[in-house]
């Protein structure tokens, strides 16, 4: 069985906190130091304060993609942006393996664009 990715990693976590408002965020990233003074950051369910970096779970990615669809076919994902009343998608994004990254392309699209 395979696993699908269903939050954002830290370094996309990293970058859409340079475009979408902290707010939108359901999940942090927490750090932990280890005794050889290494840090390490782990994913919890949660609001984020701000010693955390925020991070969002594929329902938070939906919720601010709010005009676009989720396609699937196999084990391919891509996210398809289609405004009101148009009948074929204006934007699309390159096919992955999980959602969260097809949503997480769209948004760096649009946030370029100033669609969102």
């Amino acid at each position: 069985m395979t696993t699908i990715k269903s939050y954002t990693d830290l370094e996309q976590s990293k970058k859409l906190t340079e475009i979408l408002p902290i707010e939108s965020a359901d999940m942090k990233y927490i750090s932990f130091r280890h005794r050889d003074e290494t840090i390490e950051w782990t994913p919890q369910l949660g609001t984020p304060s701000k010693y955390d970096i925020p991070c969002w779970s594929l329902a938070a990615l939906f919720g601010v993609l709010t005009e676009n669809k989720i396609c699937h076919y196999g084990n391919r994902y891509y996210c398809q942006y289609i405004s009101e009343g148009d009948e074929f998608p204006i934007y699309s994004t390159a096919e992955y393996d999980n959602p969260v990254d097809a949503c997480y392309e769209m948004i760096i699209k649009l946030s370029k664009l100033k669609m969102l």
